[in-house]
């Protein structure tokens, strides 16, 4: 039984991994058919394509804070 709890656990960190490095990719400043390739591989092969991405995946986000006032400590 707790075996299961890990893969479980496992699937949810790999499930959230994955959505964050989709969320880094389409706030990079690639071109659509470079994010749309990245977001398909780590949506088809999810652990593979999140290490691959871990070496060659795009780097640089774009998109700031929404507002000067969001930014200060």
């Amino acid at each position: 039984m707790q075996t299961t709890y890990f893969w479980i656990g496992l699937a949810v960190i790999l499930v959230l991994l994955d959505l964050w490095i989709v969320n880094s990719v389409w706030r990079s400043d690639k071109t659509l058919g470079t994010k749309a390739g990245w977001t398909a591989l780590v949506v088809v092969l999810p652990f593979v394509g999140a290490v691959i991405w871990s070496v060659a995946g795009p780097r640089g986000v774009t998109k700031g804070p929404s507002s000067p006032e969001h930014s200060k400590g």
